[in-house]
């Protein structure tokens, strides 16, 4: 493979993908909805393919010159699940169409918050349909439906957490709502488990599934199983100098930026990456969550 379509290669995730994949020899194009996105994927030594997930024209074109297609990004109204499903699942059908029969590859993003609660599941284990993140899973079959198709579809379910310098996901809204309310919160007894993966992992493992992953297979970007929401709540606490608090799922709805998140947080989600690093060869080597916490950009002073 020589050539990968990308889409979300400006996101959070993406750049470390595309200086990936630059950097391994292959040449990338990313679809780019702003002049900014495009910028940047330049700057990342890809070339910008103009357009968005509902310009289907744009997503047809950049996957029949590609010699393989990776889909990473995800938007749209979070108020309205249904439609942020239909769109991904037309997104993946309209990327997988031209790659029927070539035995090119195909790479789906999703997450593993799409797996059932309470226990370390595998990638062998059922989605829960009836879970917080149910609404991926529709996108996850797209993919996995062209494997019959002579395509070598494959999933990366991600971590809840992926860090590293400049996050913006789930960790620093903890660390925002720590520093506002003057307490790093955990919920019940802090006991519930977070998988987490550095971003320079997982963009190693997006490559490697690009390069080699088996038609059908699922994988887990997950370099640690599960790291407690104590433990954080711990770290963030006695490095912004402040007490830690157990809050119920009640009062943790009212502390939380809404009642959706205060569930996230409380969420007991742990899941294995071994069989992913067994059939690929991927190890992760980067630092841990906890590690990134102590010595990262995370806790730095806000900008005033």
């Amino acid at each position: 493979m020589t050539h990968v379509f990308v889409t979300g290669g400006s996101g959070q995730t993406g750049p470390a993908v595309v200086a990936e994949l630059v950097a391994s020899g292959h040449t990338v194009t990313g679809l780019a909805r702003s002049a900014t996105a495009a910028a940047r994927l330049e700057a990342l030594g890809a070339t910008p393919l103009r357009g968005c997930l509902d310009d289907l024209d744009s997503l047809r074109s950049g996957a029949e010159a590609a010699d393989g297609v990776l889909h990473m990004a995800y938007g749209g109204d979070f108020s309205d699940l249904d439609d942020m499903m239909r769109r991904d699942r037309t997104a993946i059908q309209t990327l997988g169409q031209p790659l029927a029969h070539s035995g090119k590859p195909l790479v789906v993003t999703s997450g593993t918050l799409v797996m059932p609660a309470g226990r370390v599941t595998t990638e062998n284990d059922a989605p829960d349909t009836a879970g917080i993140a149910a609404f991926r899973i529709a996108g996850e079959r797209a993919c996995l439906d062209f494997a019959a198709r002579g395509v070598r579809a494959s999933v990366v379910r991600l971590a809840p957490t992926v860090h590293g310098p400049q996050d913006h996901g789930f960790i620093p809204m903890l660390i925002a709502t720590a520093r506002t309310t003057g307490v790093s919160a955990y919920v019940g007894d802090g006991s519930n488990r977070w998988p987490a993966v550095h971003r320079l992992d997982a963009a190693i493992l997006f490559r490697v599934a690009l390069e080699k992953a088996p038609a059908g297979s699922v994988l887990h970007g997950v370099a640690e199983s599960g790291v407690t929401m104590k433990s954080i709540a711990e770290t963030i606490a006695r490095r912004l100098d402040l007490p830690t608090v157990s809050l119920t799922p009640d009062e943790a709805a009212g502390h939380y930026v809404n009642p959706f998140m205060a569930m996230v947080y409380g969420f007991d989600a742990p899941v294995t990456s071994a069989y992913t690093q067994q059939l690929l060869g991927w190890a992760p080597t980067h630092p841990t969550l906890l590690e990134d916490l102590e010595h990262g950009d995370y806790l730095t002073a806000p900008a005033s």
